[in-house]
C-alpha cells in the first residue's frame, strides 16, 4: 500500500446529510466558493451527552442553514459542546464564533491558530497598510496589482468568519482529546498554517488531517507581508516526516477531496512535488528574475488578478527555501524590486 493511494468511499454526503465513517464519527461536507475548491469536509462526533465537531466551514448563510438542518436531523436533541479547529483558515474556523453564540459551546485549538484567527477577525483596516505596500513594491507589483489587492482587501479573512471567540481551550502536541468513546492524539503540523492540529485515533486507526494532507492537491504554502523572511515550505516538509510514525494503513480524513489510505505514499508524493518545483526554479534562475517573473515556472496557466497574490505567496515560499539553503541569492535592484538568481550551490 505504501506506493499508492486508495479511496475509502465511492459516495460523498450531501450538504444536509452525514455519512458515518466510524462508530460515532460522521462525515459532513459543506460548499465552498474558492477557486479550485467547491467543498470542505467537516467531522461531527458523538460526545457522551452531546456532540463535538472538528472544523466549522466558512461564514455563510447557506452553511449556517446546512448546519441547522444537520443538527435538527441527526443530533437527537443533544447539545453541541465543543468545536475543535484544525487551523485558523476561514473554511475551518469561520463559524466558531457563531457556534459559540448559538449553542454556548467552547472552541478548542492550538494557541497560534487561535491567536492568528482572533487577530485577523478583529483587523478592521480597510486600506492597504504601509508594510503591505512596501512588501508588494519589493515583489514588483504595479498599479493594476495594487488595484486588485485593494479590491480583494489585504485582509479578506474578516469578511469570511464570524469573530473568533475571545477565549478558548488550548490544544498542544501529544494532548489526548477524549471525544465520546474515542481518544484522539493531537499531532501538530506546520507550514500550511503555523500550528495545525491533526487528530489521530489509534483505536479507529484514523487521522483527521485537515489541510496538512490532501490526496489530490498540495495545500497552499505561502509567504506574506507579516513575515516576509519565513520559510514555511521547509517547515511543512519537515513536519510531514513526523507523521510517518503512524501506520501505513491509517485512514486519512482530509479537509478536501475524499478519505483515503496511503499516508506514507502521499508524504512521498508531496515531497517529490515540492522538490520538482524547487529544481525548476533553480534552473530558471540562471538569470536574475523578479518574483513575478518566476510565476510561469510554477504555474502552467496565467493567474487571475486575485490569484496573483496567492501565487506570489507560493513563489516566495519556494524562493525563501532556496535562499536559506544557499542555492539562490536575493538582491534588491535600483528600482527597489527583489531579484533572485542561482548561486551554483548544489541542493
Amino acid at each position: 500500500m505504501s506506493g499508492e493511494l486508495r479511496y475509502a468511499y465511492r459516495q460523498v454526503p450531501a450538504p444536509d446529510e452525514v455519512l458515518e465513517v466510524a462508530p460515532g464519527v460522521y462525515w459532513v461536507r459543506m460548499p465552498l466558493a474558492i477557486t479550485g475548491l467547491d467543498h470542505v469536509n467537516l467531522w461531527l462526533m458523538r460526545d457522551n451527552t452531546g456532540w463535538a465537531i472538528v472544523d466549522t466551514g466558512m461564514n455563510s448563510e447557506a452553511i449556517k442553514r446546512h448546519w441547522a438542518t444537520i443538527i435538527r436531523r441527526y443530533c437527537e436533541g443533544r447539545p453541541l459542546k465543543r468545536v475543535l479547529c484544525t487551523h485558523f483558515h476561514p473554511d475551518h474556523m469561520g463559524l466558531a464564533g457563531w457556534f459559540e453564540a448559538e449553542t454556548g459551546c467552547h472552541l478548542m485549538a492550538t494557541r497560534l491558530e487561535w491567536l492568528y484567527g482572533r487577530m485577523l477577525s478583529l483587523d478592521a483596516d480597510e486600506g492597504i497598510p504601509a508594510y503591505v505596500r512596501t512588501h508588494y513594491d519589493k515583489v514588483g507589483f504595479q498599479d493594476d496589482d495594487f488595484a486588485a489587492l485593494a479590491e480583494f482587501g489585504h485582509n479578506p479573512y474578516r469578511k469570511l468568519v464570524t469573530t473568533v471567540p475571545a477565549h478558548y481551550v488550548r490544544l498542544e502536541e501529544r494532548d489526548l482529546a477524549s471525544i465520546g468513546d474515542h481518544e484522539w492524539w493531537v499531532i501538530v503540523g506546520t507550514g500550511h498554517a503555523p500550528e495545525h492540529a491533526c487528530f489521530y485515533s489509534q483505536e479507529l486507526n484514523m487521522l483527521i488531517s485537515g489541510d496538512q494532507f490532501l490526496p489530490r492537491i498540495s495545500p497552499h504554502i505561502g509567504v506574506y507581508p507579516g513575515e516576509a523572511e519565513a520559510n514555511p515550505l521547509r517547515d511543512y516538509l519537515e513536519s510531514n516526516e513526523r507523521f510517518r510514525m503512524l501506520p501505513e494503513d491509517v485512514l486519512v480524513l482530509p479537509a478536501h477531496n475524499e478519505p483515503f489510505y496511503g499516508l506514507h505514499a502521499r508524504i512521498d508524493q508531496l515531497a517529490a512535488h515540492h522538490r520538482q518545483r524547487l529544481s525548476a526554479l533553480d534552473d530558471a534562475l540562471a538569470e536574475s528574475r523578479t518574483v513575478l517573473e518566476t510565476l510561469p515556472t510554477l504555474y502552467r496557466r496565467e493567474l487571475g488578478r486575485h490569484e496573483r497574490v496567492l501565487g506570489v505567496g507560493e513563489a516566495l515560499a519556494h524562493l525563501n527555501c532556496l535562499v536559506q539553503d544557499g542555492r539562490v541569492m536575493r538582491e534588491i535592484g535600483k528600482d527597489g524590486v527583489w531579484r533572485f538568481r542561482r548561486t551554483g550551490v548544489a541542493a
